[in-house]
């Protein structure tokens, strides 16, 4: 395996555990950020407050982007992965 090739398939990895983690982490900061305002507005500082809302918000997300996710990382690893381990690719 070249070097080149070795490069292109980290960097194609890290794109798409980027891509991957994008719903996930972007409703984690927008619950985060309403919580907080939350918290500003009504002076409410309980630390439960801001970890049950953020923690339902990011399971409701992954349960619903699962099989997007479940289907980048199989074609990844079946289009890229796999044939470079076996020599195909």
């Amino acid at each position: 395996m070249s070097q080149a090739l070795f490069y292109d398939i980290l960097r194609e990895g890290l794109r798409i555990a980027f891509v991957i983690s994008i719903p996930i982490l972007s409703v984690a900061l927008i619950a985060g950020l309403v919580v907080g305002l939350f918290q500003a507005l009504t002076s409410i500082q309980e630390m439960t407050l801001t970890f049950v809302p953020k923690l339902a918000a990011i399971v409701g997300v992954f349960w619903l982007t699962m099989g997007f996710m479940t289907e980048t990382l199989v074609s990844f690893f079946q289009g890229t992965l796999v044939p470079t381990i076996v020599g195909i690719g």
